[in-house]
């Protein structure tokens, strides 16, 4: 699987190479159809096919891939939105098969619909005549997205369908892995259609698909010693102790050769939890002193004041700085006070409360707030994205529906906090932890718990490496 996402208009640059290279358009739009023939003759027996066609080169696609499918024995048709235009005309004109009106009631007749109408760089909403009859498909195949679907958000511009399978080109887009348009791809294929890979020089992708392709994880060496591996404190607040807990296992699970809770009060609550964790009930600034105690987690179960007095300790000693939960909502307005923090962890909730309202656009969001707090920033959920403030953003598909359990999150903390002590660079070790995070919620399967995916983590490593 390649790493690379390109938006729609990276895809356009990588076009325009290709050409340049001496690969025409009409060649790459004969491919497209092709894989898209391909592509449906594999998944679904003959049926009446409808192939509705937009005037540009997506629709260009639509008609060689109903030229392909007809040829294959398929009874199919085609319903024009408008005469195809430019590049896409040749196509059209090599069409010999029905053209049918294009309406709800020939979508509705047919038992499969090729939507080839817009592609992922649609610039304006989709309603009106193209969303009632995108509305009347039953099963529907999507070339490159489904029309309406912004390939660089993954948001819906009025009206998308869902579709049960997506035929997609050369790399994926942002949109195919973003929510809603993870979803509504359905099925996606990524085909081959003959762009060389140099036209990435012309691209050069900031937006990559989170996997261990991405990162290389810390080895022990032979002669590695516990503060080698790196010393990890948490701090533990004075209520929700659970949560400093969850996120110490989750650095000892992660690697980490020392695990510290960092106690501000209730030491002997800490201190009756898992035997290899260090409980230091001395003022932080006093811990602080032992220099090889390099990254801490602020903010699981810490509560607002203490993690306002804690946080700026913290930065002014230059230490590594996971910054979480409460760490967060103690910054709310105010993301200036995050900087010299290696990595802040926030859901769409904390996000808002200090970088404002996230908008439609996740990514951008990301790299925005990154810049601003000078940090990489793991935007948790179902599509995590984790932005560095070079630009350089990854988004996560691992994590399954049940990982959104109270505590995870406290786990992936501890967690990204391992990687760093362990010499991975931030933006790597988030990566590396938000994508073990959810293989080890895969691993723990239904009915899980956040105090199962520490165990879990050892199996997602060596999934990793596998």
């Amino acid at each position: 699987m390649t790493t690379e996402l390109l938006t729609p208009a990276e895809t356009a640059v990588a076009d325009r190479a290709a050409v340049a290279l001496g690969r025409p358009v009409e060649w790459l739009m004969e491919n497209a159809g092709r894989a898209v023939a391909r592509a449906v003759h594999a998944r679904f027996a003959p049926c009446r096919t409808l192939v509705l066609c937009g005037p540009g080169n997506n629709g260009g696609d639509g008609y060689v891939a109903a030229r392909l499918l007809e040829r294959m024995g398929w009874p199919v048709s085609v319903a024009a939105l408008a005469p195809a235009k430019g590049d896409a005309a040749a196509a059209a004109a090599r069409w010999r098969g029905p053209m049918v009106p294009f309406t709800p009631a020939e979508a509705a007749r047919a038992d499969l619909v090729i939507d080839a109408v817009f592609g992922a760089g649609l610039t304006r909403d989709v309603g009106g005549e193209v969303a009632d009859v995108l509305r009347a498909a039953g099963r529907l195949v999507a070339v490159d997205v489904p029309s309406g679907l912004d390939g660089a958000t993954g948001q819906a511009r009025g009206f998308a369908p869902q579709a049960a399978l997506t035929v997609t080109f050369f790399r994926l887009k942002p949109g195919h892995k973003l929510l809603p348009g993870r979803t509504l791809c359905g099925e996606t294929v990524l085909a081959d259609i003959g762009l060389p890979e140099q036209v990435l020089q012309a691209v050069q992708p900031r937006t990559f698909l989170n996997g261990p392709a991405l990162w290389r994880l810390p080895a022990p060496a032979p002669d590695s010693h516990k503060y080698a591996r790196g010393h990890v404190t948490v701090l533990g607040g004075t209520t929700m102790t659970g949560a400093a807990r969850l996120a110490a296992a989750g650095a000892r699970r992660g690697g980490a050769g020392m695990v510290t809770i960092a106690a501000l009060g209730r030491a002997d609550v800490y201190r009756a939890g898992d035997p290899g964790v260090i409980v230091d009930a001395a003022p932080v600034e006093v811990q602080l002193r032992d220099p090889r105690r390099g990254v801490w987690v602020c903010g699981p179960g810490l509560g607002f004041d203490a993690a306002a007095s804690v946080l700026p300790l913290l930065l002014a000693a230059g230490r590594m700085v996971v910054a979480d939960a409460d760490a967060l909502t103690a910054c709310a307005g105010d993301p200036g006070r995050l900087r010299g923090a290696a990595v802040l962890t926030p859901h769409a909730g904390e996000f808002a409360r200090v970088f404002g309202p996230l908008g439609p656009d996740r990514l951008e969001a990301a790299r925005a707030a990154a810049r601003r707090s000078g940090a990489v920033v793991l935007l948790k959920g179902s599509d995590s994205v984790i932005a560095a403030p070079d630009g350089r953003a990854a988004i996560n598909d691992s994590a399954p529906p049940c990982l959104a359990t109270a505590g995870a999150g406290d786990v992936l903390a501890g967690l990204v906090a391992a990687l760093l002590g362990q010499g991975m660079p931030a933006w790597e070790a988030a990566c590396a932890a938000a994508w073990l995070h959810g293989r080890a919620a895969c691993l723990a399967g239904q009915g899980l718990v956040a105090e199962d995916l520490p165990c879990a983590i050892p199996r997602a490593f060596a999934a990793a490496r596998a």
